[in-house]
């Protein structure tokens, strides 16, 4: 789809508003990971240098409509100015005379940062009458959480119809990357979909198997396929009540010339913990009272040739319970893999989902991948073939 970016609109002497994900974690009053505010930093500075006065939305927590003051957007004033090397004045309000005054009072240069738009229960009903009361505070409103993209909220799709909108560059390039991986990709392609549950993600391989040609299944969600197709799977998590559908999911992909790929061993163990005693075996050979908790060498050895034999990669979810060693191992090593490719230039990579990003991260593979998306349920529902409303609303 098309839209604007900020290249596409005046903004010299405007007051821009500016939708962002600060939405980050902290223990006791302080910031423990600010990598989302640090994403930021290019669009508040390419703003500021085109002549804007920037005012910051974002919500932070759940407060569900009321005002709790641990939820207050206050806390992060700190290490937003870290990241931007400059001053920032805080609103205690997100509309209104407060707001007006705190964006009127602010100098050339600085950065206003409004309160929790969730402090207002008409943010997640996307109320026209809050959304119109934030557009007063601004002539221009720029998207840049794409993480936020999928919720229909007053200060991501109701503000973006009320005033002149465009994409941020922390959301100019995630569209960017999600666009090269599944809107117009260079083929094959590849997708890797992991995670416990086949339920929470029949959207996901539904809409995968029309558009990829190669899915890789992981994780518990690989257990129901592999029970669906006879093979016995012992103690380990999986789906019994769902054979029906992972039968039809094999047979659409079938149908639409998509190949899936299920764990050829296994790693198995009779007790889920870390350093647990464990064994690799052939897939259909996992003893009736041992689970399985990875996916074996020779399975990252066929995926390691598929990776080499395509052009673009989307990964979401891990290949096993990465969270414990030395159940990490499959999706650690398949990363690495990816990594490298990407590396030689011979793959476009782009991976999203909090498990997975921790996992590339552990792997020490999340820095050489193409692009990792920030966002969770927005890159879900992207790779659902959903409309997020926020992204709708700036063509």
């Amino acid at each position: 789809m098309a839209w604007k970016t900020i290249d596409d609109v005046g903004l010299a002497g405007k007051v821009v508003l500016t939708r962002v994900d600060i939405n980050v974690p902290m223990e006791g009053g302080h910031v423990t990971d600010a990598t989302r505010i640090e994403k930021i930093v290019p669009t508040v500075e390419d703003l500021i240098a085109r002549g804007a006065k920037v005012v910051l939305l974002a919500h932070f927590d759940r407060p569900k409509g009321k005002v709790v003051p641990e939820m207050s957007l206050g806390h992060v004033k700190a290490a937003l100015e870290a990241a931007l090397g400059r001053k920032v004045v805080f609103a205690p309000d997100c509309v209104g005379d407060v707001a007006k005054a705190a964006i009127a009072g602010a100098g050339q240069g600085d950065v206003v940062l409004l309160e929790n738009t969730r402090f207002h229960a008409g943010e997640e009903k996307n109320d026209p009458a809050l959304a119109a009361a934030m557009a007063e505070l601004g002539d221009v409103f720029v998207n840049d959480a794409f993480s936020a993209a999928h919720r229909a909220h007053a200060s991501t799709a109701g503000l973006a119809h009320l005033l002149p909108s465009a994409a941020g560059r922390l959301m100019e390039a995630e569209l960017r990357a999600l666009e090269a991986a599944l809107g117009n990709p260079v083929r094959p392609v590849v997708a890797v979909v992991g995670g416990a549950k086949v339920s929470t993600k029949l959207d996901l391989l539904g809409n995968l198997v029309g558009k990829v040609d190669h899915l890789v299944i992981g994780g518990g969600m690989a257990n129901t396929f592999l029970v669906a197709q006879g093979v016995e799977v012992g103690k380990s998590l999986a789906e019994r009540d769902m054979a029906a559908t992972a039968l039809e999911i094999l047979a659409k992909a079938k149908a639409a010339g998509c190949t899936i790929h299920l764990p050829v061993d296994v790693v198995v163990a009779r007790e889920f913990k870390a350093g647990a005693a464990n064994e690799t075996v052939p897939v259909g050979q996992c003893p009736a009272d041992a689970m399985i908790l990875d996916a074996g060498p020779k399975t990252v050895a066929e995926l390691s040739k598929v990776f080499a034999g395509c052009k673009t990669l989307i990964w979401n979810g891990p290949l096993g319970a990465f969270e414990i060693e030395p159940f990490n191992a499959a999706t650690f090593a398949a990363a690495r893999v990816a990594a490298g490719l990407t590396r030689e230039g011979k793959l476009v990579s782009v991976a999203g989902g909090g498990d997975t990003v921790a996992a590339l991260n552990q792997a020490g593979a999340a820095r050489d991948f193409t692009f990792i998306s920030t966002a969770g349920g927005a890159f879900l529902e992207w790779m659902e073939g959903k409309e997020l409303p926020g992204v709708a609303a700036l063509g």
